[in-house]
């Protein structure tokens, strides 16, 4: 039996096969392109749990390199509290127990909340455990799904959600997703759009985001991509340096797949290799995020996991006005590795549409030819653009 995944998005479900790939089937859900509202802040789907210290903002990711462990995450705001978590398999009985860290950080005169990170490791495969967070009357409780054993046969359904923001079109992509049956979503960057407010709110807006995302995330594994809401570089605040509030506050499992940064790393998950690159690092020839692709597509084994897929934010092909050709840069360094190692599928963001491209290359263009027209090429993967997940930016229409 040929293995197969399943990739959800807020506005189709996308269905192909390793060998034979056909259009799937599109929901009949259409997003109304204006008003993108902010959700106001009395809304419950922020509201700050009760209780003295209680953990709020709780997220997991994936926490090794094969799916047998998560990082899980949260955020006490009135004391640091305990960074311990403990867990098992039975709700209400918790048979071991982690211990985390916790940091904190400062974004012009907004501080953080104390942020806690803590890994659970050497889990069983396709398993339910239950996890608590804090102490006391305050302590909250949560279960996730361990994915199946790394196999070709074995299935799995993932959800594709970039540039969400907190919007009431942001809150019915959540809705959406969380009863389309997907175990761990694809995040393709830009989170909170936080920067898009002023002063003391970019901070704050990372903490209603957290909350709002909780309902799922808290839940079972997103697992993030860096856009360039997260880059944060803002002079006039004196905040220079990138990705201050992401880096702090959702970690990623970079040193499992031998990366030296969080914005670039690759794990494995049931029948699919996944890569996500930086589109806001340096890419080309001989830097760091450079030659870590190269090695980590040799880690690539198709006979293991016969899904090859990338994640980034900035798409390669774009046909709307808003970003147009923004990947290409990146395009001329990596596209003929994705050609070579015949990668799947890229999904991006960045643009607020969905596209889908053929399987088309352009690593024949050079200045001297001036051979610069995308061919069919069977060997190059489909270029999904998911950005439509809901900001206040609104939908590229042009």
């Amino acid at each position: 039996m040929q293995s197969f995944l399943w990739f959800i998005s807020t506005l189709f479900v996308f269905l192909s096969y390793v060998e034979n790939t056909f259009g799937g089937i599109t929901s009949t859900f259409i997003r109304s392109q204006w008003p993108s509202v902010d959700i106001p802040l009395d809304n419950e789907v922020f509201a700050v749990p009760k209780g003295h210290n209680a953990p709020q903002q709780v997220h997991i990711t994936q926490g090794d390199y094969d799916g047998k462990a998560v990082i899980i995450s949260w955020v006490t705001s009135d004391e640091p509290g305990s960074s311990e978590v403990q867990y098992g398999t039975t709700t209400g009985k918790y048979d071991h127990s982690a211990e985390g860290k916790s940091s904190s950080y400062s974004f012009y005169k907004y501080k953080s909340g104390y942020i806690h990170h803590c890994l659970l490791d050497g889990l069983e495969y396709d398993t339910k455990y239950y996890y608590k967070v804090g102490s006391g009357g305050s302590s909250r409780e949560f279960w996730f799904q361990t994915p199946p054993t790394i196999d070709p046969d074995a299935s799995y359904k993932f959800g594709i959600i970039g540039d969400l923001g907190q919007t009431y079109n942001s809150l019915s992509t959540v809705q959406h997703y969380m009863v389309s049956g997907a175990q761990a979503v694809l995040f393709l960057g830009d989170l909170s759009y936080a920067d898009r407010y002023k002063y003391n709110d970019i901070g704050l807006r990372w903490d209603t985001w957290g909350r709002f995302i909780e309902q799922t995330v808290a839940f079972q594994p997103w697992i993030w991509c860096a856009g360039n809401h997260e880059i944060e570089y803002l002079p006039y605040l004196e905040e220079l340096d990138p990705f201050k509030s992401y880096l702090h506050r959702y970690p990623t499992p970079y040193l499992a797949s031998k990366s030296t940064s969080p914005l670039w790393y690759a794990i494995r998950r049931a029948s699919a290799h996944i890569i996500v690159l930086s589109s806001y690092s340096s890419f080309v020839k001989y830097t760091l995020q450079w030659m870590w692709l190269r090695e980590e597509f040799k880690r690539v084994d198709r006979k293991k996991t016969p899904w090859l897929i990338v994640l980034m934010h900035v798409p390669f092909y774009d046909s709307n006005d808003v970003h147009f050709m923004e990947g290409e840069s990146m395009r001329a360094v990596f596209e003929k590795w994705f050609v070579r190692n015949r990668v799947d599928i890229v999904f991006a963001g960045h643009v607020h549409a969905y596209e889908r491209s053929y399987r088309i290359s352009n690593i024949q263009y050079n200045v001297s030819s001036g051979d610069r027209n995308p061919v069919p090429d069977r060997s190059a993967p489909l270029y999904i653009t998911v950005g439509d997940g809901g900001n206040q930016e609104g939908l590229a229409g042009r």
